[in-house]
Order: C-alpha cells, then sequence, then structure tokens
C-alpha cells in the first residue's frame, strides 16, 4: 500500500503546472469532449507508465537523455504545427473537435509521447525500481495523473465554449511550440562543438 500511495502522491505533486497538465487543459478546449480525452489521458498513463516501470530505465540509457530531448523537442515543434491546420469539421456547426475515437487517439498519442523522458515518467522508473512493486507503482502513479489532470480536462471544456476555435488553436500551438523549443534549448546545451 506504502508503495500506491508514495507513487499517487508524488506524481500528482509533480504534474501540477506540468506541460501535461496544460496538455489536457488545450485538448479539453480544442476537442471539447472530456471522456474521450480522460480516457485517452489513462490509457496513455497506463501504458507510458507500464513501460517506464518495465523498461524505462533502459531506453533512456541506450539512447541517452539528449538524444531523447531532440528527438521529444522535435515531436513538440511539429505538433505545434499540425495544430495549426484547422479541423476537417464544420467549427461553427459542431461543438466538439471531432468524433470521440479521434480525440481519443489524439489524447493516446500526445499524452504518451509528452510523457516520454518527463519527470514523471522518470519518478515511476524510479520508484519502481525502489519499491520493486509493478503494480502498485503504475497504478500509484497513474492515479496521480488522473488527480491532477482530470480536473484540467473539464475547466479547459467549460472555457471552450467561451472562447473561439481558432484562438483555441492558435494558443495551442504556441505552448506545443514553447514545450518543443525548450527541450532542443535543453537539449543543444548538451552539444559538443
Amino acid at each position: 500500500m506504502e508503495a500506491f500511495l508514495v507513487s499517487a502522491g508524488v506524481v500528482a505533486l509533480a504534474e501540477i503546472g506540468d506541460k501535461t497538465q496544460l496538455l489536457a487543459f488545450i485538448l479539453a478546449a480544442k476537442f471539447r469532449q472530456p471522456v474521450p480525452i480522460v480516457l485517452g489521458i489513462l490509457v496513455a498513463t497506463l501504458l507510458n507508465h507500464a513501460f517506464a516501470a518495465a523498461i524505462g530505465s533502459w531506453i533512456i540509457a541506450q539512447l541517452g537523455p539528449d538524444t531523447l530531448n531532440w528527438i521529444l523537442g522535435l515531436l513538440f515543434v511539429g505538433m505545434a504545427i499540425w495544430t495549426l491546420i484547422p479541423d476537417q469539421f464544420d467549427e461553427a456547426q459542431s461543438g466538439t473537435g471531432g468524433d470521440g475515437a479521434g480525440v481519443f487517439s489524439a489524447t493516446l498519442l500526445a499524452f504518451f509521447l509528452a510523457e516520454m523522458g518527463d519527470k514523471t515518467q522518470v519518478a515511476t522508473a524510479a520508484l519502481a525500481a525502489q519499491y520493486q512493486m509493478f503494480s502498485a507503482v503504475v497504478a500509484g502513479t497513474t492515479l496521480g495523473m488522473m488527480i491532477a489532470n482530470v480536473p484540467a480536462v473539464y475547466l479547459g471544456e467549460r472555457l471552450a465554449n467561451r472562447i473561439p476555435a481558432r484562438l483555441v488553436r492558435g494558443i495551442a500551438a504556441a505552448v506545443f511550440a514553447l514545450i518543443g523549443s525548450a527541450v532542443l534549448l535543453e537539449a543543444s546545451k548538451n552539444l559538443v562543438l
């Protein structure tokens, strides 16, 4: 029980103000469908944290944190550009950003990628190594992610009805670009010239 509770608490606290919490808010404002977003966050977190607990440390050692940061930074910049492209639906007639399966898939992919190399993924790997209780750690870290992100989803969805979709796309693109730039800046500090 200690492994579960400590894992949940550590990740819930670490997630406050994290890029994935902001991502939850933005996805909710963009798609306006909280249930598939919450389910996407849940599945992405379970997959990502299970991966981290099982082999995350090995992968990071093989790629190295610098290579991982370059890949993640470029992915976020790509997501920023992609976000600027309007969805193929009539935003004026539709109150949502697509069908539930598409929203779920977009959330799953975005969260899974955003968590790669993130402090909560590293914390999950460390907690799994410390407690040697795979299931309790993954369940706890997943609960911590949900505690921090579900309120952000519902807040984002409520505010979305008051914000034009074009503005939401612009804000989302800016956030993705900032995250990508920050990750790339961090990676560039470690370049050997």
